[in-house]
């Protein structure tokens, strides 16, 4: 038996190694001049974490008010897109907690969902900056750049309570409870993609780390990308979201196909919606294997790099619209 798991451990990870191959970028693009939008889209971007990290601060069960706090503030931004806007509430620990969902209806294929999402919640003792108020930042600017859009499918874009731990891979997790709800309710969720900790970069060299060794020899070892991740259910759906992503826009992205098992793959809220058979992405910038200030004290809003955010916003406004609009998911 011990012989055929060290088998099944071989293949997993060359199959691992074939489809990073397979996902990896032909060129390294450089970075371009900043234009007055792309300046104004940071400046957005660093408003929206300055508020979350920088007013608000440490947003969790522990510090309740200040996770209201939070949910009003997204709440308000992506009501002011114009967006419909619900929360999905539930009960935790004698408080209520939510999940905020903007929807833009379909218009040819309305029961067929792609949902983005972010967590909003930081883990104990961190204000969460790049973890996540990065993310939701992202997902709010994703929301006011396509409120105004009729896609084939209905688009949600969710705001999830409660990933960081003690609720991590819990039925308390925020994206677990609608995930789960989502399945009872038979809805088609045809994608869903999970913004997670996706603004720290670096041009240094050895500034990126892996969680298995040998994946170096098939990735940069600078921290100047983004990457997507999924397990191998969900490959088809990498494929087409990195595809439309590096069709549209000049900032390196990466792609990993893996066992759910290898260090990394399975943390965020995109693990929830493969335990209801849901497929699921995650986009991040590999959070601790570049970024030492990772749930720590030290994940302030300064340690964003909000320049190279706004160059990965625009392939991920198009990523959201090709998926929104394209043919139907075959897993």
């Amino acid at each position: 038996m011990p012989i055929l798991i060290l088998l099944l451990l071989i293949a997993s990870l060359l199959g691992a190694a074939w489809y990073s191959k397979r996902y990896r970028a032909q060129t390294v693009a450089g970075v371009p001049v900043a234009d007055t939008g792309q300046r104004a889209l940071a400046a957005r971007l660093q408003a929206h974490v300055q508020m979350l990290a920088g007013r608000i601060g440490e947003r969790n069960m522990w510090h309740p008010e200040r996770l209201e706090q939070a949910a009003r503030y997204i709440e308000a931004e992506l009501a002011a897109t114009g967006c419909a806007v619900e929360a999905q509430s539930y009960t935790l620990h004698g408080r209520t907690v939510r999940n905020i969902v903007a929807q833009i209806e379909g218009h040819e294929r309305p029961q067929e969902i792609v949902v983005i999402g972010a967590h909003y919640d930081s883990v104990l003792g961190s204000p969460g900056a790049n973890d996540n108020a990065t993310g939701v930042a992202a997902l709010l600017e994703l929301a006011r750049g396509l409120a105004a859009e009729q896609p084939s499918r209905t688009l949600r874009l969710v705001a999830f309570v409660n990933e960081e731990p003690p609720f991590f891979k819990t039925s308390e997790m925020g994206s677990r409870v609608y995930a789960r709800r989502a399945k009872q309710r038979r809805e088609k969720i045809v994608a869903m993609v999970s913004l997670e900790t996706v603004g720290n970069y670096s041009e240094a060299e050895d500034s990126q780390m892996f969680p298995f060794p040998p994946l170096r020899f098939f990735y940069p070892t600078r921290a100047n990308f983004i990457a997507f991740v999924a397990n191998f259910h969900s490959r088809a759906l990498l494929q087409r979201s990195l595809k439309a992503f590096r069709a549209n826009s000049t900032f390196p992205a990466e792609g990993l196909v893996a066992p759910e098992w290898l260090i990394g793959v399975d943390w965020s809220d995109q693990w929830s919606f493969w335990r209801s058979g849901y497929p699921a992405i995650m986009i991040t910038d590999t959070a601790p294997f570049r970024y030492r200030h990772y749930h720590t004290v030290g994940d302030t809003p300064d340690k964003v790099n909000y320049g190279a955010l706004s160059r990965v916003l625009p392939g991920l406004v198009v990523m959201t619209r090709t998926l929104a609009g394209s043919p139907p998911e075959n897993n």
